[in-house]
């Protein structure tokens, strides 16, 4: 099971799905994993609510750090590959995809690691991660 980012950061903060992505990581048997893009993107996401004062400056700072305990403990993080760029930018690049930068690259890691499921929120990349034959877990 591959997770991205969209569902790492409504595990985390207050999101629409939040209670429903709750309950779902709370049934994982075994830790999913996502790469070292995650942190990237996730601190990205915390900066851009802190920023438009969905969050406060202490409020985003314990939100890293509980990302950094959950993916020191809850998480199994994979490097990015040189092909996994790669196959990302070749990703983008098919205009008709719609895929932003970050989500190709989970679904170049995520195909890369051998994944069978992908966990999302983004309809963009859940479609694209149909087509690539990856199974869509509605966390």
């Amino acid at each position: 099971m591959y997770v991205d980012t969209s569902v790492i950061v409504a595990l985390l903060t207050v999101e629409v799905k939040t209670a429903t992505v709750v309950n779902w990581f709370q049934t994982l048997v075994e830790p999913p994993t996502s790469s070292d893009w995650l942190a990237t993107e996730f601190a990205s996401a915390v900066s851009i609510k802190v920023r438009v004062g969905q969050l406060s400056e202490s409020q985003g700072r314990r939100v890293r750090r509980e990302f950094d305990h959950l993916a020191s403990n809850g998480l199994r993080l994979v490097a990015v590959s040189r092909r996994a760029f790669h196959r990302a930018a070749d990703f983008v690049a098919q205009h008709r995809r719609g895929l932003r930068s970050g989500d190709s690259l989970h679904l170049a890691v995520a195909l890369e690691s051998g994944a069978t499921e992908i966990a999302t929120l983004d309809a963009t990349l859940a479609r694209n991660a149909k087509r690539e034959g990856l199974a869509v877990v509605a966390a």
